[in-house]
């Protein structure tokens, strides 16, 4: 059997996705991707003219992450001309997906050396400004089903699984306390890198701006519902409101209790992330030492409605082609999009609390969309070697019912 090797795995600090006020909102997007790919080659050494294809993951492909910004990213990175490049969009599992069709090239022996990763500036491009939503406006896809935006389903999840706001806003301590204690320990130091101004050529960040480590169960608790006003919008073609038509859905539940607030949902960020893939022969003729291979990955589609339930499905997959258990699963990184994905997925698989999310997660840190699944990558990988644990198991939810999941094993 072969697998995709990991050489090596950075990332840029999450920036807050404010215009104008994150610290990498000055930074364009094509920029934020060709600087993972400079401190790829500063890093492993490697002549970038043997890259075979560099994938990126983008959410929103609009504006200034349009027209192939992986492509345009290499040819800033100034990049030989001969390196191809693509950009994808699996919403939320991009970045992810990015890594895993890396590992796919390679193992395949289609191709030796492969960069996946991701980017996504939500200050400069903000979710939706491609248009057309997450159904792209097809009014006959709507008439069978009509998806409703994530923080709906997010809070229909939640009242479903009867998860309390007090167990939410938990989950959300713990996320911000443990990003904490992994900052102040250097936890993140191997991947990450600071970013430079190409203009000024000053470095405008260098650690993660979005976690609040004076956050406290009580300032949690102070938060209103973030999606109140919107499950009340009136958009179907009938007069329904969005919690209407998530309940026609799921009549069990009954009303809709909405309690995902912006302290318990992940934060908006911009970021960038890049992971080097090679396969087993390259590794072999260069006589290198690959940091971790890449044992199985998978994708499902579930119920897109209430969306967010795939990351269990998808690790369970994924597990099944590895001839793994979950037991088998040394850490876990599950995409904290919002705090009732990581609970629900967590008791699905009945998986230990303490090995999920060790160095907190989005929730913390922020999501920045295209980039988040190559950064749990990297952070998984860097985790596993600081502690001297064996595998990981890395899973997102997507938008419209879908989810991913990469397992890592150290060599």
């Amino acid at each position: 059997m072969s697998f995709g090797y990991i050489l090596d795995a950075v990332r840029t600090p999450r920036g807050r996705g404010r215009a104008g006020k994150g610290a990498l909102s000055g930074i364009h997007p094509q920029e934020l991707f060709a600087q993972t790919l400079r401190q790829l080659v500063a890093r492993s050494a490697f002549d970038p003219a043997e890259v075979d294809d560099v994938v990126a993951g983008c959410v929103s492909h609009a504006g200034e992450q349009g027209a192939n910004l992986a492509r345009n990213a290499v040819l800033t990175a100034g990049w030989p001309l001969n390196v191809s490049a693509t950009t994808l969009n699996r919403f939320c599992g991009s970045g992810a997906q990015a890594v895993n069709f890396a590992a796919m090239g390679v193992a395949s022996g289609a191709q030796q050396l492969v960069v996946g990763g991701g980017v996504e500036s939500m200050s400069r491009v903000p979710m939706g400004a491609d248009g057309g939503g997450i159904d792209g406006d097809n009014l006959r896809l709507r008439e069978r089903i009509f998806q409703v935006p994530q923080g709906i389903s997010a809070d229909l999840l939640a009242t479903l699984e009867g998860f309390h706001r007090e167990e939410l806003d938990a989950w959300a301590l713990r996320s911000q306390q443990l990003a904490a204690v992994a900052a102040a320990q250097g936890r993140f130091a191997r991947s990450l890198f600071p970013v430079i101004d190409p203009a000024s050529g000053q470095m405008v960040l260098d650690r993660d701006e979005y976690p609040r480590a004076d956050t406290t169960s009580e300032s949690l608790a102070k938060l209103p519902a973030a999606f109140v006003a919107m499950g009340a919008a009136s958009i179907g073609p009938n007069g329904e409101t969005l919690d209407e038509i998530a309940l026609r859905a799921y009549p069990q539940a009954g009303t809709i209790r909405h309690v995902h607030t912006a302290g318990n949902s992940s934060g908006i960020v911009d970021g960038a992330a890049a992971v080097l893939v090679a396969s087993e022969a390259f590794v072999k003729s260069r006589g290198l030492k690959p940091r971790a291979r890449i044992r199985a990955m998978a994708t499902v589609g579930t119920e897109p409605v209430l969306m967010l339930t795939a990351p269990a499905p998808a690790s369970e997959k994924a597990l099944k082609l590895a001839g793994m258990q979950v037991g088998d699963i040394d850490l876990w990184e599950i995409n904290e999009a919002f705090a009732a994905v990581v609970l629900q997925t967590m008791r699905k698989l009945a998986i230990d609390p303490e090995r999920i999310n060790v160095n907190g997660g989005a929730i913390a840190l922020g999501h920045p969309l295209g980039a988040t699944g190559a950064m749990l990558i990297g952070t998984a990988l860097d985790e596993l070697e600081r502690s001297g644990k064996a595998t990981a198991l890395v899973t997102l939810c997507i938008g419209g019912g879908q989810g991913i999941a990469t397992i890592l094993e150290r060599v």
